[in-house]
């Protein structure tokens, strides 16, 4: 890996740069809490290769949003799986909008 490649992760989302104390820092939150919204499988860490978990910037805006949710009263357990719906709702509401381009697309050209 060249110095080159090490400055092009900087800028990708899903490259796990964060411990997990820096991440709990980051998040104003405890280890304890990263760890419980794994079990929840809200996010699931990379490992370095001494088994450390490391978490990237997607991951921690997610975490954020878990934390968002919890610090308003929601059970963690509900605060993932909210989460994960909304993932879901957002992902059906892409593809349904690439359906309809593309029927409009085709009845455009009858």
């Amino acid at each position: 890996m060249t110095a080159d490649d090490s400055y092009d992760r900087l800028d990708d989302d899903d490259y796990p740069a964060y411990t997990m104390g820096r991440a709990a820092e980051m998040l104003g939150t405890t280890q304890g809490f990263l760890r419980a919204i794994g079990e929840a499988r809200l996010i699931t860490p990379l490992r370095s290769e001494g088994g450390h978990r490391r978490y990237s910037r997607y991951q921690l805006r997610i975490a954020a949003r878990a934390r968002e949710l919890v610090d308003h009263g929601t059970p963690i357990e509900a605060a993932c799986r909210i989460i994960i719906l909304e993932d879901q709702l957002e992902e059906a509401q892409r593809i349904n909008a690439e359906y309809r381009r593309a029927a409009s697309g085709q009845t455009a050209g009858i």
